[in-house]
C-alpha cells in the first residue's frame, strides 16, 4: 500500500512510527507549517516533521489543501490510502475522494462518543472508566464517518491526560496497522455510526479549567487530572494569586470536611474541602514561579489552614 500520512503533534507520531515499521510505502508526510515557540519565538518544526525527516520520508507543509498546487501533489504521490492523525485542518472533498482506499482517521475515543477536538481530556474530566481508539473513514462531518476497528483502553483512577494520551497513542499505532492490512484484504466491514448516541468533545477553554470545589471530590480530581500536564486546572489563593494544579489525589470521598474550597490540612500537601469529600493537592504551579511540590509551597508560607481557594 502506498500511504500518504497527514499528522502534526506527538499523538500522530505513534501511528507514523508504527506504519514506518511495516512493509507499506510512506510516499509522503503532510504536516502543519513550523511555528514560533518559546520566549525567543524560535521557529520550531512539528514532531511529525522531525521524525519524518529522520526516516527520509518526503515532507510537505502546505498552507492550504484547497488549491491546484496540493491537487497536483496528490496526483504525483498517487497514494492508495491517506492516514490522518491529528493533522489540524479539515480535509476538502477533493482530498477525501482521491485515494482508492479512502482517508482513514485514528480518533481518540470510542465513537460515536466524544466526537470533536478534546476526546481524551473530556473522557477523563467526565470520570469515564474507559476510553479507546476508533479507526474510521473520514467524511464531510466532524468525526462522523463509518467506523472500522475499535479498541478499549482503561482509564485508571489517577491517570492524567498525559498518561491517556500515551496509552491511546500506542493503541492507535497498533490499530492503524491492523486497519490498513484489513482494508487491503477486504476483511473489515464499514459500520455506520449511530448519531443518536453521539456526544461532542468541545475544545478546552479557560473557563473549563477553573476548579469548582463545590463539586464532589471525584469530579474535582477528574478535572485536575484531565487537564494535566497541560493546560492545567487552576484556582486562586486567599490573596488572589493564580495557583495552577498539576497533581492531586482524593483524600476523602464522602462527608463534609469544611466549606467548599477551604484548606483543611497542610499535611503531605494541601487538602481542600469539596462539596462532598476532599482532595489533596500534591503538585502546583504558583503564579510567577516554577512547578513545585505542594509541600514546598506550604513551607514557603504561601497558604494557611482555613484559607479559601476559589
Amino acid at each position: 500500500m502506498k500511504i500518504l500520512f497527514m499528522g502534526t503533534p506527538d499523538f500522530a507520531l505513534f501511528s507514523l512510527r508504527a506504519l514506518a515499521a511495516t512493509e507499506h510505502e510512506i510516499v509522503g508526510v503532510v504536516t502543519q507549517p513550523d511555528k514560533p515557540k518559546g520566549r525567543g519565538y524560535t521557529l520550531t518544526p512539528p514532531p511529525v516533521k522531525v521524525f519524518a525527516l529522520e526516516m527520509g520520508f518526503p515532507v510537505y507543509q502546505p498552507n492550504t489543501l484547497r488549491d491546484e498546487e496540493f491537487d497536483t501533489l496528490l496526483r504525483q504521490l498517487d497514494p492508495d490510502v491517506i492516514v490522518v492523525v491529528a493533522y489540524g485542518k479539515i480535509l476538502p472533498k477533493s482530498v477525501l475522494d482521491y485515494p482508492k482506499y479512502g482517508c482513514i482517521n485514528v480518533h481518540g475515543s470510542l465513537l460515536p462518543e466524544y466526537r470533536g477536538a478534546a476526546p481524551m481530556q473530556r473522557a477523563i474530566i467526565d470520570g469515564k472508566p474507559e476510553t479507546g481508539i476508533t479507526t474510521m473513514y473520514m467524511a464531510d462531518g466532524i468525526d462522523t464517518g463509518d467506523m472500522l476497528l475499535k479498541e478499549t483502553v482503561a482509564i485508571e483512577e489517577n491517570d492524567n491526560f498525559e498518561d491517556i494520551h500515551d496509552k491511546l497513542g500506542e493503541c492507535g499505532g497498533a490499530l492503524i496497522v491492523k486497519t490498513i492490512d484489513g482494508i487491503e484484504r477486504g476483511l473489515i466491514p464499514r459500520v455506520a455510526q449511530d448519531d443518536s448516541l453521539a456526544t461532542h468533545a468541545a475544545k478546552i477553554t479557560k473557563e473549563d479549567c477553573l476548579v469548582d470545589f463545590s463539586k464532589d471530590a471525584k469530579a474535582v480530581h477528574d478535572l485536575i487530572r484531565g487537564l494535566s500536564p497541560i493546560p492545567l486546572s487552576f484556582t486562586h489563593t486567599a490573596d488572589g494569586k493564580l495557583l495552577k494544579i498539576i497533581a492531586a489525589e482524593i483524600a476523602e470521598r464522602e462527608g463534609v470536611c469544611g466549606k467548599a474550597g477551604e484548606v483543611v490540612s497542610l499535611e503531605d500537601g494541601i487538602t481542600v474541602a469539596c462539596g462532598t469529600g476532599s482532595v489533596r493537592i500534591l503538585k502546583v504551579l504558583p503564579e510567577g514561579k516554577s512547578r513545585m511540590a505542594a509541600a514546598d509551597f506550604v513551607r514557603g508560607r504561601k497558604i494557611s489552614l482555613g484559607d479559601i481557594l476559589a
